[in-house]
């Protein structure tokens, strides 16, 4: 048979694996991309959850640390994160949170961030 002038035997259907060849790279990289963006979310989610933790636990430290890092731990789980760390020197106090991301199904990673807050200098006494 032709059509045209052709014989269509004499298409192999090249075209069509060029263009599944190009959805494939698409997808890919719409994936990818959906992976980097998640990850840095989940970046800024652990930032904001150690950032609200510290001033929290700063308002805190007078009373010692065991009060503060309770309250620190408190406002880093209530923005999605989970505390691993309190430290209080003094009036200063360090807070590192951990936030849990799947760019993909299957993986799983953690953004950690780590916050201080507290006076500049230490009072005078």
């Amino acid at each position: 048979m032709t059509r045209g002038g052709r014989c269509w035997r004499e298409d192999r259907g090249a075209a069509s694996i060029l263009v599944l060849a190009v959805g494939l790279l698409m997808v890919a990289a719409g994936l990818g991309g959906a992976a980097i963006g998640s990850a840095r979310v989940a970046r800024h989610a652990a930032r904001n959850a150690a950032d609200l933790g510290a001033l929290a636990g700063a308002t805190q430290a007078i009373y010692g640390a065991e009060v503060a890092c309770a309250r620190a731990a408190h406002f880093v789980i209530a923005n999605g994160g989970r505390m691993t760390a309190c430290v209080v020197t003094g009036l200063e106090i360090v807070v590192r949170a951990d936030v849990a991301v799947q760019p993909m199904t299957g993986l799983v990673r953690h953004a950690t961030a780590t916050a201080r807050a507290g006076p500049v200098q230490a009072p005078a006494g």
